[in-house]
């Protein structure tokens, strides 16, 4: 079997991969590159996710590239646009050419002595190999292959259709139908605005209420903007302005979250008809402990006003025949219930790693600097900010593989491998969550540390300066 040689090896051909590519292309012009993806297309959430409504969660100047301008009106946008923008940016840039699909990777084994990673692939259910100097992981933190589906009692009972969003059939019909939706986060708040349109109920079953804020679905500054600034200077005076506004946020709700959570709850109550109760948005958390939701021009809201969707918070008993008993006593007719219960987190891909044999146990590594791992040679994993947009943090971490890969080129060295000193012990969870999706993985994750550079950090100024102009080879060994 012959094995393909290169440079670099990207994993994954959505937002972040796309990016990635870019990053290489302009920033390490010499360097050999493939990108290896998994499915048939290029998108990867985007392309994966089909349920109705579906969005961003993070407006489009940040979420967007920084160096492809987002031209469309919405700035929370609809999955089909983001899809279409993500495959018009690798186009336009001559990305294409470098993707090949359908390259599930299955195992990847570093070589001190090769000084290479060999990349075990699955094509077609035949074995591809590939080797490279550098791996780079922009698959994401959650498996496509599977979701997290919690055992309902009386569910086989139901006569009903039990549907996941990560799996949508194309073919569902709802009109004119009751549907539950169970879940209360991102995706619930999405799904029922856009079913009531045509379902003849919706209700969203809630164990727990979330943050909700509202947010215009157009921006008014970015109109202005483009109305008298190229399309690229008024790109990146929104996206900094946004920038500044969500850090603004997030840094208000975590230093006085009882204000914080006063003023959410207030902006969102008032969305409510009269007499709605206000226990449904009124969260036992503080802000940011799990992600906020976004809704667009208050959507999730009319509906509920008009009388198409409700939302009960409670437990659930059972499934009966024709629909859902909570804990309460309360029924819920259905004929369609949608199971909007999270995503099931992986690290690194999903993939089996080794170095020189061993086999890397990633709950017991540190990261570095949010994208590398303690003793593990020239692999970087892109993860996003959880308090921000995913393409902040991701584009970063793109520009700080090319700055490293440029220093070693530079000063000659074929490996680089962070490595944490003895003093740094203690062990905090990666993802500073408390959702379910993420505190169910939390043993699988990698850690972080302490002080830098051995922690990820939620605050994009603060990266964009250490990432962009500080050290590369703080932490770090080379050789070769």
């Amino acid at each position: 079997m012959s094995t393909l040689d290169f440079d670099v090896i990207i994993v994954g051909a959505g937002l972040s991969g796309i990016g990635a590519a870019y990053r290489l292309m302009t920033e390490c012009p010499t360097k050999s590159f493939t990108v290896l993806e998994a499915r048939d297309a290029i998108g990867g959430t985007w392309d994966l996710f089909r349920y109705p409504g579906v969005r961003s969660d993070s407006d489009m100047f940040t979420l967007g590239y920084p160096f492809h301008p987002w031209r469309a009106a919405k700035a929370i946008a609809d999955g089909p646009s983001i899809l279409a923008y993500i495959r018009e940016t690798s186009t336009k840039f001559g990305i294409d050419p470098h993707i090949r699909f359908k390259h599930k990777i299955i195992k990847a084994s570093w070589s001190s002595d090769a000084k290479r990673w060999t990349v075990a692939a699955e094509v077609d259910g035949e074995p591809k190999m590939y080797r490279c100097k550098f791996l780079y992981l922009c698959a994401g933190y959650y498996s496509y292959d599977e979701t997290y589906r919690p055992v309902f009692q009386g569910a086989e009972s139901f006569k009903g259709q039990i549907v996941h969003p990560q799996w949508w059939p194309e073919d569902l019909d709802y009109a004119d139908k009751n549907v539950v939706v169970i879940g209360s986060g991102a995706t619930a708040v999405t799904l029922v605005p856009a079913m009531a349109a045509k379902a003849k109920h919706v209700t969203m079953l809630q164990r727990s209420p979330s943050y909700v804020a509202s947010l215009p679905a157009e921006d008014p500054v970015a109109r202005v903007l483009r109305k008298v600034l190229p399309a690229q200077a008024a790109h990146t005076m929104v996206r900094t302005k946004n920038v500044v506004l969500g850090l603004g946020l997030y840094q208000f709700c975590r230093r006085a979250p009882k204000r914080a959570s006063a003023l959410l709850r207030k902006e969102v109550h008032k969305l409510l008809p009269d007499g709605y109760s206000k226990e449904h948005f009124t969260p036992r958390y503080d802000p940011w402990d799990q992600r906020l939701c976004l809704v667009p021009d208050g959507d999730l809201f009319a509906p509920i006003r008009e009388g198409k969707a409700s939302v009960v918070t409670d437990t659930i008993d059972t499934f009966t025949e024709t629909g859902i008993r909570t804990s309460s006593g309360v029924e819920l007719p259905a004929d369609i219930i949608v199971t909007a219960t999270g995503l099931r987190i992986q690290a690194v891909g999903g993939i089996k790693f080794e170095v020189d044999g061993r086999t890397l146990q990633t709950g017991e590594l540190l990261v570095y600097k949010g994208l590398m791992l303690s003793g593990v040679p020239n692999l970087a994993w892109c993860v996003g900010y959880t308090n921000a947009s995913w393409t902040l943090r991701a584009d970063l971490t793109s520009r700080y593989v090319c700055r490293l890969l440029n220093e070693m080129d530079k000063k000659g060295h074929a490996v680089a491998t962070p490595h944490a000193d003895a003093s740094e012990t203690e062990r905090r969870p990666l993802l500073g969550l408390t959702s379910g999706y993420i505190s169910r993985a939390e043993s699988d994750l990698p850690k972080q540390g302490a002080k830098a550079p051995w922690y990820l950090r939620q605050n994009y100024l603060l990266d964009f300066a250490t990432m962009t102009f500080g050290r590369v080879d703080d932490g770090m060994t080379f050789s070769g």
